[in-house]
């Protein structure tokens, strides 16, 4: 099988969107597990650092089982979520927990590509990414997708993994991915080859400082990022000028 990250871009978005679509049960679980719960706590830190001072409406893209959604909404409970996957499954498995968690009137799911993203101009306050940016094989047309759908000063938040810049935990990190990681998963699900993937696109995936540059020529400013957990983890953060 060709790695995911260096096939054809409409190559790969088919192969990732089958990764996805085969782990949608295991995939909370396996995350949790396999980060220690860190995972948990990325999304809280990017959750209370959203602001909304206009439409009150945020969009989650690459929403996955829904975890930063569900999240946003009990922290800012006057805001209205919409998410965004590609993956049909993961979706179903999002609204499963939407629904148990009573929050179908405020979370509204669809399934879609964010490339074109099939909302108006200036539609939301504020736009999250969470584990999703490295999937997508043109982020700079997704950036501008962004910007072209938040309001004036409407914020940009990114979560995603990158490899440590430090030899040495460089080093345990490509350990961890390469070696351990698909060893584990082959415990848990009947699709190691998603953790293959998964440990792929991050080794494929820009430095922090080469993210930010991109970030900045999609038109966002006072672009930031934040290290988490030794920097295995960043939050970037942009606004719309």
């Amino acid at each position: 099988m060709e790695p995911a990250a260096d096939a054809p871009d409409e190559a790969r978005v088919r192969q990732v969107r089958r990764i996805f679509s085969t782990i949608s049960d295991r995939y909370d679980f396996l995350n949790h597990f396999l980060s220690a719960g860190r995972d948990i706590a990325w999304r809280r830190f990017m959750v209370r650092r959203l602001r909304f001072f206009q439409t009150r409406r945020l969009l989650d893209l690459a929403t996955g089982t829904g975890d930063v959604a569900i999240e946003a909404a009990r922290t800012h409970p006057r805001i209205q979520v919409s998410g965004l996957d590609f993956a049909g499954p993961m979706l179903e498995a999002a609204q499963s927990k939407i629904k148990r968690r009573g929050l179908s009137d405020r979370i509204n799911n669809l399934q879609g590509d964010a490339l074109n993203l099939p909302f108006s101009d200036e539609h939301f306050d504020a736009v999250t990414v969470a584990f999703g940016i490295r999937n997508m094989p043109d982020r700079v047309r997704v950036l501008q997708e962004i910007h072209r759908v938040l309001v004036p000063s409407g914020g940009l938040f990114i979560l995603e993994f990158t490899t440590p810049q430090g030899p040495f935990f460089r080093r345990i990190y490509f350990l961890y991915l390469n070696r351990l990681l698909p060893r584990l998963a082959r415990w848990f699900t009947q699709n190691p080859e998603a953790y293959q993937y998964l440990a792929e696109s991050i080794m494929h995936f820009p430095y922090p400082e080469d993210f930010v540059r991109e970030i900045r020529e999609a038109s966002f400013r006072e672009v930031r990022d934040f290290p988490l957990t030794g920097g295995i983890t960043y939050l970037y953060e942009g606004r719309k000028g």
